[in-house]
């Protein structure tokens, strides 16, 4: 079957993807567009697992302000050199994860920097409100780890999905930027601002 150049380049815009990689992915999926993308999006997660252990010293400091200056955030993004932190994709990457922190007003980059006994209080709490409903203890474990995700979901931002494109999450749009840039990429820390708060 023959392949389409335009699905090649597009496949290449979304993943990240060198020309024969996406061609090959295309191939493979007997011209299957979706098939081959999610191809691609495990190979490149892969490439970012390995890249994850890498030192992310270089990068910048975005900040974006909305609403006449009334809410804005300060972001500190890492990659390995301070080439890939100069290019457009690093600055965009950037952008578009400090207009989600205005928007979104997550309180942590991932579940891992929410404390221990904060995780615990939360799965304490909604173990008892699982109960008082009636619930039974095989059920309320997993009603507890469905409710953690979702409290992940609206205040981590790696778990959030983006703003602009909600098939998406945060940590999806990075993983894409690992895969392009080739180096590791890492929210280190952010500040939301609010005027009066």
């Amino acid at each position: 079957m023959p392949i389409n150049a335009a699905e090649i380049k597009k496949l290449r815009e979304l993943t990240g993807a060198g020309v024969l990689d996406a061609k090959q992915a295309l191939e493979n999926a007997s011209g299957n567009f979706e098939q081959a993308l999610a191809v691609l999006k495990v190979k490149s997660m892969a490439r970012a697992d390995k890249k994850s252990e890498r030192a992310a010293r270089q990068g910048l400091i975005e900040t974006y302000v909305h609403q006449g200056g009334r809410v804005g955030a300060l972001l500190e993004l890492n990659c390995e050199t301070d080439f890939v932190a100069r290019t457009d994709d690093f600055k965009n990457l950037a952008h578009d994860l400090a207009l989600q922190i205005v928007a979104a007003n997550p309180q942590y980059v991932s579940s891992d920097d929410l404390p221990t006994a904060e995780r615990a209080r939360l799965k304490l709490l909604f173990a008892d409100a699982a109960t008082a409903e009636g619930k039974k203890a095989e059920l309320v474990e997993k009603i507890v780890a469905g409710k953690l995700e979702s409290f992940y979901r609206d205040h981590c931002l790696l778990h959030q999905p983006f703003i602009r494109d909600e098939s998406q999450t945060i940590q999806d749009l990075v993983t894409a930027a690992i895969a392009k840039l080739g180096e590791n990429i890492v929210v280190r820390r952010f500040a939301r601002f609010e005027l009066g708060e």
